[in-house]
């Protein structure tokens, strides 16, 4: 037995596996592409207003180009040519012709039935024999008969005809099918035989070896060094350690622009003359006489002083600009105006990397500062400027006209608590806001997400008690309510409890569906759908900008940070209807964290910091009580005793002394009620030495 190799010379396999490859390939390629984005920017609601900034075109034009990048046009272009490819092969298959092995059968080949007998077998052969054989055959041309051909048929006849009435012959084509044994078989290669084909060879090496020994280390390599250059925040690993260094435990708003102008990704855009130019032109407008500050760039004279002592070069250049992005200073060029807004969206990743080093050093402020410096890259203000410069149409002059001489600033919520007609008096006028400028900034006003805290405690799910080690979840209970919200609905204190998920409940404790109570006190299921906050409210930043809420505790005493920030980008309560009116919905922040290991009673700040807007931040004391674990599990069990049954004496004595007796009809304390006891710090139980009430005040 031998095997013999064949190429496809009539193209009816290599279609059948360029079509299977081509599909692993492109099918996932086309579902990553129509796939529902997973990117809240893409599906978050947005702020309605018609207000445009100046060089709003500019601001767009780069977020239109941001989007593009996005659009993985390289991924859809491959999609196309993968199906273009799957189509071509599938005509192929459709429309070649097939050879099908044919199986050898004596009866088909003699041409009689298989229930024939021996006797008519042999009557049929001689009849065959008597124009067949090749003393009596004659080749008909016309039918393109020769006497080889001839031959052949006479030669496959008697085998049959042997398979059928020789012993041996028959017993060959029982057992392998063929009378003469075992047949070679043969291998069909899935590729065209003009691959191989005589002059042909090299060809094929050399594609071999551009794919094996040029592409695909290239790519591996591209891959392996992109990595080793990249840090998991998405920036240059140089720059990383650029910010190390300029770290700083006394490090401020200011003093991180600075440091943020180290980063090496800013020389990608500023390459050659760029870095130079307009250099002179910016620092002059920016160190000119401010309104209301003493540099129109919002810098300090301490900051005035770092951007000087740099030398000339593209750090120099891109603080300039970040300053006069911060400032919104008019560059009066549209090549340096496109530059200012381009390097903060920059500026703003190296911003998440500083943070990840404060978090390393566990230190409050340069935490802080960092949260608060992205805050004033994405709404454009430099760091002393008020926060009402966040909304439409206010200046530094409108905003003093409306503080005064006042030392603090206001917030956007202390500016909209006023009474509407204090208000207009103070920002509308000559020189100020006009009333439709007025009415836009306080339409914007009234649509911003102001996260505002009803409570927050600790608590140990399905524990009445927290003890050391134990995992402790953090509980913090909020309502969004815009700046300037009328009628805005009583707190429901059911709003404020939060359910336990039952044990067998899966879908409850993956959070799938969340626990809740209704109006009656039962404990109900609902879906878990998160929900973004509208996006940002930043005309002057070139992203697309979904706001985020950072949540961590602190020790105020020794300046450190006792639990790492949790952040949240969804919630689990609508938080504007479809026509942009607020719904007040009590939402729930949950952060979880290893208890201290000691028993003991812990007071932390908790820091509430929103990440795009100024001013939206909460800070507030909780305590954390921890129970030693004896002394919880004697007060658990103490609850857990039995009541005297009442055929007993102790229980006959119960019962005239009045005490409650098992078995007796006195109604039982609801399960409900025992839910609330779950809860770490109840209201109720105010004597019970296991309190760990952290409520902060009720919303005012």
């Amino acid at each position: 037995m031998s095997s013999e190799y064949s190429y496809d010379e009539q193209g009816q396999f290599y279609p059948f596996f360029i079509f299977t490859l081509s599909t692993i390939i492109t099918l996932p390629l086309t579902y990553s592409l129509l796939a529902p984005t997973k990117n809240e920017a893409a599906i978050a609601p947005r702020i309605k207003t018609s207000y445009q900034p100046e060089h709003a075109d500019l601001v767009q034009a780069q977020r239109a180009a941001q989007k593009r990048k996005q659009r993985k046009i390289k991924r859809a272009i491959f999609a196309v040519l993968g199906w273009a490819l799957m189509a071509g092969m599938l005509y192929l298959i459709v429309t070649s012709q097939r050879t099908a092995t044919k199986i050898w059968n004596p009866y088909d080949i003699l041409g009689i039935s298989e229930s024939a007998s021996e006797k008519q077998i042999k009557s049929h052969f001689k009849k065959l024999g008597r124009t067949l054989h090749p003393d009596k055959a004659r080749p008909d041309p016309a039918k393109n008969e020769t006497v080889e051909s001839m031959n052949a048929k006479w030669v496959e006849l008697t085998k049959a005809y042997q398979a059928l009435t020789d012993e041996e012959v028959r017993n060959n084509y029982i057992q392998y099918g063929h009378p003469d044994g075992k047949q070679s078989f043969s291998i069909s290669i899935a590729l065209p035989k003009f691959i191989v084909s005589e002059g042909n060879g090299k060809y094929v090496v050399l594609i071999y070896a551009l794919l094996l020994g040029v592409l695909l280390p290239y790519q591996v390599g591209s891959w392996w060094y992109g990595t080793q250059r990249i840090t998991k925040e998405g920036i240059l690993v140089e720059s990383a350690n650029n910010l190390f260094r300029e770290y700083s435990d006394t490090i401020d708003e200011g003093d991180l622009v600075t440091a943020l102008s180290a980063g090496k990704e800013f020389q990608e855009f500023l390459k050659g003359d760029k870095a130079e130019s307009g250099l002179s032109k910016i620092e002059s407008r920016i160190l000119a006489d401010g309104e209301i500050t003493p540099f129109a760039g919002g810098l300090s004279t301490k900051d005035k002083e770092k951007l000087e002592d740099l030398d000339g070069g593209v750090r120099r250049k891109v603080l300039a600009l970040l300053w006069a992005y911060l400032g919104r200073v008019e560059l009066d060029d549209q090549a340096l105006n496109s530059a200012k807004y381009l390097v903060a969206p920059i500026a703003q990743a190296l911003c998440g990397s500083f943070r990840a080093i404060a978090l390393a050093y566990s230190n409050t402020g340069p935490l802080l500062s960092s949260y608060y410096t992205s805050q004033r890259l994405i709404q454009a203000l430099p760091p002393k400027a008020s926060p009402l410069q966040q909304l439409p149409h206010f200046t530094p002059a409108v905003v003093k006209a409306i503080e005064g001489d006042s030392k603090t600033h206001l917030t956007i919520q202390e500016f909209m608590d006023l009474p509407d007609s204090e208000r207009r008096n103070a920002a509308v006028g000559k020189g100020l806001l006009s009333e439709e400028q007025y009415k836009a900034a306080v339409d914007v006003a009234k649509q911003l997400p102001y996260l505002r805290i009803a409570k927050a405690f600790f608590k140990v799910t399905g524990e009445r008690f927290i003890i050391p080690s134990s995992l402790v979840t953090l509980v913090v209970k909020g309502r969004f309510i815009p700046p300037g919200s009328t009628d805005v609905p009583e707190i429901d204190e059911l709003d404020l409890e939060d359910v336990d998920p039952a044990e067998d409940d899966l879908d409850a404790i993956m959070g799938r569906k969340k626990t809740a109570k209704d109006a009656n006190g039962k404990i109900t299921k609902k879906e878990n759908k998160p929900i973004p906050p509208p996006l940002t409210f930043a005309p002057y930043y070139s992203r697309d900008q979904s706001p985020r809420w950072h949540v961590f505790l602190s020790d105020s005493k020794q300046g450190k940070m006792a639990v790492p920030p949790f952040t949240f980008t969804s919630f689990d309560q609508p938080i504007f209807t479809e026509d942009g009116k607020p719904t007040f919905h009590m939402q729930t922040l949950r952060a979880q964290f290893a208890a201290p290991p000691q028993a003991g009673t812990y007071t932390f700040a908790m820091h509430v910091v929103c990440d795009s807007y100024v001013g939206f931040d909460t800070k507030m004391e909780v305590t954390l009580n921890v129970e030693d674990a004896s002394k919880a599990a004697a007060m658990a069990a103490e609850d857990e005793i039995s009541e005297p049954d009442e055929d007993s004496l102790a229980g006959q004595m119960s019962a005239l002394k009045g005490g409650s007796v098992a078995g007796t009809t006195k109604p039982k304390r609801r399960k409900d009620d025992s839910d609330d006891d779950d809860e770490s710090g109840t209201e109720e139980e105010e004597d019970d030495t296991s309190e760990t009430n952290t409520d902060t005040e009720p919303e005012s």
